[in-house]
Parts: C-alpha cells; sequence; structure tokens
C-alpha cells in the first residue's frame, strides 16, 4: 500500500472516531450487545431494530481506542437496511479481513469505507479492537429471532 493511501485510510480512521456515525444508543431496539475488549478496556454497547430480517437502524456507544470507535461508526454505515444473510456476509468479510495479517484488501462493494481498517490486519494486538463493534452486531443479531 502507497504511503499516501495508507494516510488517507488513517485520515478516515481518526475522521470517524472524532465524529462517530450513529453514535448514541436510540430508544427502542430489536436486539443491544455489550461488549469489552480486556486487553485494552475498550468497550461498546451496540443496538439494533429490526423489521422481519431486516437491520433498520443500528445505533452504539462506547469508549475506547480511535480505531475501536472508528470501526463501531464504519460498520454502522454499511449494515442499515440489510437483511440478515447480507449483514452476516459483511460481518464474515470483515472478519477475513482482519485475520488476513495485510495480505487482503478487503471487498469495498460489500464493506464500504471499512475496508480502511485492512492495514490494521497487520497488528494482531488492534484486530479485537477493530472486531468489537461486529462482534457485538453478530451477538445482537443472535438474540433477534429470524423472520
Amino acid at each position: 500500500m502507497s504511503s499516501s493511501l495508507e494516510s488517507l485510510y488513517q485520515e478516515v480512521i481518526m475522521d470517524h472516531s472524532r465524529t462517530p456515525h450513529n453514535h448514541g444508543l436510540r430508544d427502542g431496539g430489536s436486539a443491544e450487545s455489550h461488549q469489552l475488549n480486556p486487553t485494552c478496556g475498550d468497550e461498546v454497547t451496540l443496538r439494533i431494530h429490526t423489521e422481519g430480517d431486516t437491520i433498520t437502524s443500528l445505533s452504539w456507544e462506547g469508549h475506547g481506542c480511535a480505531i475501536s470507535q472508528a470501526s463501531a461508526s464504519l460498520l454502522s454505515d454499511v449494515i442499515v437496511d440489510l437483511d440478515r444473510a447480507a449483514v452476516q456476509e459483511r460481518i464474515d468479510a470483515f472478519r477475513e479481513l482482519m485475520r488476513s495479517k495485510g495480505t487482503l484488501e478487503g471487498d469495498e462493494d460489500l464493506l464500504g469505507d471499512a475496508v480502511v481498517l485492512g492495514g490494521v490486519s497487520r497488528y494482531i494486538a488492534r484486530v479485537k479492537c477493530a472486531m468489537l463493534a461486529w462482534v457485538a452486531l453478530e451477538d445482537a443479531m443472535a438474540k433477534t429471532p429470524a423472520a
């Protein structure tokens, strides 16, 4: 990856960390999950609203490093108005990207701007930070009965 592209990716991560999308838990919701990364202390609580098999909104709150906060923000942009199968496909693609140790670029069609987190996969200690919100989403979906 070129240094200019890596710099752009870092800028996107910092922007999402400073001005997170869909931050602040909305009332109600179909399911919620709280996840903690005990290694570094990052925490996220994620709430989804569903209609049938479709996630109609996602809201979250948390604290931690820029990576964990940006990841939650980026996640919230790519899964709204998708059905369970499409959401799970994105979770699986993100997990594969995080396990790649920097060898994959990520599928932008599936992950949108969340592909910028691909570089994190080179730093094993940071993978859990990036995965935290995605694990919370998977847990919240498991708590919501399929339509």
